[in-house]
């Protein structure tokens, strides 16, 4: 009888744990660890590869930060994040038209971008106010629906500039560079560079130097790029997230909270639900606009068309997988959660390059893992009851 009622003990713990949110976070903890252990072991340039992931955690995190409000104030992870998305790149368009550059540029982006943000994160707020229940079905169709509207704006919308516009004819590209506009601009300053010579074993250290400085000085058949440390473009990133712990440190912050933990508790007691779900969906939207601009920069282009359809997804994975649930959102789910997620990509495909070469089998493992990550953390979507 003792042994009985211990396998069920030991039954009902493994239940336990398998439907706790921390437990996507263990398995994907483990299955980072595991890619590391492959990369090291098949002699890959290891600190390229982590350096790699910490340049795409500070592109995607700001992504990430802004499931946080939308979680917190009911309304679930927001996949209605392109609507964010197209009003920053609509503000990033109108700052290249402008004819902004470098860091005043990349500020004018934001603040074009901000208005468009509140004035559509306000106007989506109000719509999921009417569909309560469904608010994850609705913004991921009311995503694709925009993303698909504004596919047909893109081609209309009176842009002028002949960097965005198509050599003939009307509409913009599906691609435009940001070079000689703010490429790089966070990801460059304050950054320290570790190169070291292949002949010597020599490491050279450099501070505040663009990629295109080291392209033009360093041939890298003679020299390897070891490790970047982008300080500028982090620290936006924990600045970004300590402006957000602030927030749900205040009155405001703390209603919000309350009208998403327990809308019945937090209407009798005399809080407007309805209102402070707009506003983590306005907060939210915001969020995205300004992360796809930080994103851009990084990645050095634009894109547009259907480019943000899929937007929402490795976000959502991604502060799923770092402990959040579907009611349950905080800044440490979005660190842990960016940096796992991008991590795991950035270095599963030279790892199954590694293993597979022949063909194009890496870049389909790499799709399977990166899907299969994604699917994995929908799955545990409700996390802790």
């Amino acid at each position: 009888m003792e042994i009985n009622r211990e396998r069920i003990t030991l039954g009902d713990r493994w239940k336990k744990l398998a439907s706790s949110s921390t437990f996507p976070r263990m398995i994907i903890t483990l299955f980072f660890g595991l890619v590391c252990i492959m990369a090291i072991a098949q002699g890959l340039q290891f600190p390229q590869l982590m350096s790699s992931s910490l340049g795409r955690f500070g592109m995607n995190a700001i992504l990430v930060l802004a499931m946080v409000p939308a979680i917190q104030s009911g309304i679930g992870p927001n996949f209605g994040l392109p609507l964010g998305i197209i009003t920053g790149l609509l503000g990033a368009l109108i700052s290249v038209q402008l004819g902004f550059t470098g860091i005043f540029g990349f500020a004018a982006a934001q603040a074009i971008a901000l208005p468009f943000s509140i004035g559509v994160g306000i106007l989506f707020g109000m719509m999921l106010n009417r569909v309560k229940g469904s608010e994850m079905i609705v913004s991921t169709y009311t995503g694709f629906a925009v993303v698909s509207l504004m596919s047909i704006g893109w081609i209309f919308l009176p842009f002028t500039d002949a960097r965005m516009k198509w050599p003939l004819g009307p509409g913009l590209r599906n691609v435009i560079s940001l070079d000689g506009v703010y490429a790089g601009i966070l990801n460059d300053a304050f950054s320290l560079k570790f190169l070291t010579e292949k002949a010597s074993g020599k490491m050279i250290v450099l501070f505040n130097q663009t990629e295109s400085y080291l392209t033009q000085n360093y041939d890298s058949t003679l020299y390897v790029n070891n490790f970047n440390i982008p300080f500028l473009l982090i620290a936006v990133v924990f600045f970004a997230c300590y402006l957000m712990w602030l927030f749900t440190k205040s009155r405001t912050g703390m209603m919000l909270k309350a009208a998403g933990d327990n809308p019945r508790f937090a209407k009798a007691n005399g809080i407007n639900v309805d209102k402070y779900r707009v506003l983590g969906t306005t907060l939210s939207t915001v969020l995205a606009g300004a992360g796809i601009i930080v994103f851009s920069q990084s990645y050095g282009f634009m894109q547009l068309y259907q480019a943000p359809l899929m937007a929402a997804f490795p976000a959502v994975a991604a502060i799923l997988i770092g402990g959040a649930s579907a009611k349950h959102a905080k800044i440490s789910h979005v660190l842990i959660g960016a940096f796992l997620f991008q991590g795991l990509l950035t270095i599963s495909l030279p790892v199954a390059n590694a293993m597979y070469p022949e063909g194009n089998l890496s870049e389909i493992l790499r799709m399977i893992v990166q899907n299969g990550v994604i699917l994995y953390a929908l799955t545990k979507v409700g996390g802790e009851s």
